[in-house]
């Protein structure tokens, strides 16, 4: 994947390092939370923005460098620069460690390919590994960066990577590699490299001699990396930096949810180069039997090719489960003032009111007259009356007597309505005969 073009030539490290500085100030997930209150089988469709890291996290970064006779000024420029490239690395993320490695080819008094320092959290050891590179001679053109790539993967496992880090070879030369060499061909040295999870920058200095076969093209294509062409000697610092906050990064979400509740974000994942935004529309949906007048949550984990973050990729997401159904209203046979229930065939007018909501615990029952606007109450559930139509009296309540608490007179039939706190209301009708 061809790197996003940041103008490297006569590019400032000075201004990188501001450049860095500014973006790492706000990576993290937006918004960071989400409050709403959903009726059971709603959704909300909610646009989320993840601005990634200029650097991505957790990295482990190793410099591969083609030690051979060509290379001085190339050398010298980054030794110049190495702290600086450290310091505005460890800016956007302070856990960042560092190795170096080089390379020069068979037939040499000095070795094909050297691991001169593992990873280190260190910036003094590493500025002084790179500072202790001395020049080989190279022989014919093609080099050993085959068998080196190859070291710095699984397969040679030479190198002591963090579990759950961003692992990074940031590599330069000037010339293609043999292919094989040292019985390592260029798709061993790619498949160690994807195995390991390493992605690959690659940095051809001066003409375009490192991909005179297309091999750094096709191992950073194969690895998720980005490719540099053309780069200066003296700009090699500037292109391994600009390199190293491009990265093409993988973003994902995770969502934990409550049972009741769930996330779908579209797209699943999206690649975007470190330091862009990748924005989802991120669905929020109540199940049809989420449980009424509840709470329920999520949490959403951003993950950066797939490696934890941070806090701030995590975002919280909390909904209210909206109270959709009304009391439950019963006008029941009640007893009569010896506490017999009588049959309903009889007419007598002895009733129970009776109210049960979903989510409170007791609602109260108002009684409201079908022929006049009188209304009674409130009274609590289970509540016993006596019910009388009297279509020519005045509609009035007086208590009454033994099992029964109230005595209704109205001149129509008595309407029960009970409203839980989320104002669902529920009714039922108790009906007498008329009397005179």
């Amino acid at each position: 994947m061809k790197h996003r073009k940041r103008a490297i030539a006569g590019l400032a490290l000075a201004s990188l390092l501001g450049a860095t500085a500014a973006a790492a100030a706000d990576p993290g997930v937006s918004p960071a939370s989400v409050d709403e209150a959903l009726d059971p089988g709603e959704s909300i469709t909610i646009t989320k923005t993840v601005t990634t890291p200029e650097v991505p996290p957790k990295p482990d970064i190793v410099l591969l460098v083609d030690h051979t006779g060509s290379m001085g000024i190339a050398i010298d420029n980054v030794k110049a620069n190495m702290a600086d490239i450290i310091t505005a690395v460890e800016t956007a993320q302070p856990d960042a460690q560092f190795a170096v490695a080089i390379y020069c080819d068979i037939g040499e008094p000095v070795p094909p390919y050297e691991v001169i320092q593992d990873l280190t959290d260190d910036a003094a050891t590493a500025v002084a590994a790179v500072d202790g590179i001395t020049l080989c001679n190279g022989g014919d053109e093609p080099e050993a960066q085959l068998p080196a790539l190859y070291a710095l993967g699984d397969g040679g496992g030479e190198i002591s990577y963090r579990a759950d880090s961003s692992r990074v070879v940031a590599w330069f030369g000037d010339a293609p590699g043999h292919d094989p060499r040292l019985d390592i061909t260029e798709a061993d040295a790619t498949q160690s490299l994807v195995d390991a999870g390493v992605k690959t920058l690659a940095i051809s200095v001066g003409f375009d001699g490192l991909d005179a076969t297309g091999q750094a093209t096709r191992i950073t294509a194969a690895t998720g990396g980005s490719f540099f062409s053309g780069v200066g000697a003296d700009a090699v610092a500037d292109a391994i930096l600009d390199g190293l906050t491009n990265l093409p990064v993988e973003v994902a979400g995770s969502p934990t949810c409550d049972e009741g509740l769930s996330v779908e974000l579209d797209p699943a994942s999206q690649v975007v180069t470190s330091g862009d935004d990748a924005v989802f529309e991120e669905t929020v949906t109540v199940a049809a039997d989420a449980p009424q007048g509840t709470t329920l949550t999520c949490e959403v984990d951003f993950t950066i090719d797939g490696q934890d973050a941070g806090p701030a990729f995590t975002q919280t997401i909390s909904v209210d489960v909206n109270d959709v159904t009304p009391p439950t209203v019963s006008c029941e046979q009640g007893p009569n003032p010896a506490g017999m229930i009588l049959p309903e065939e009889s007419e007598a007018g002895f009733f129970r009111m009776v109210a049960e909501d979903n989510v409170d615990d007791s609602v109260e029952i108002t009684v409201s007259d079908t022929g006049s606007d009188a209304e009674f109450g409130p009274y609590a559930s289970g509540t016993t009356f006596k019910l009388t139509q009297a279509p020519g009296a005045k509609p009035r309540v007086t208590a009454f007597t033994g099992e029964v608490e109230w005595h209704f007179r109205l001149k129509g039939d008595a309407e029960l309505s009970a409203t839980d706190e989320a104002g669902n209301t529920g009714t039922a009708l108790c009906e007498v005969p008329p009397h005179d």
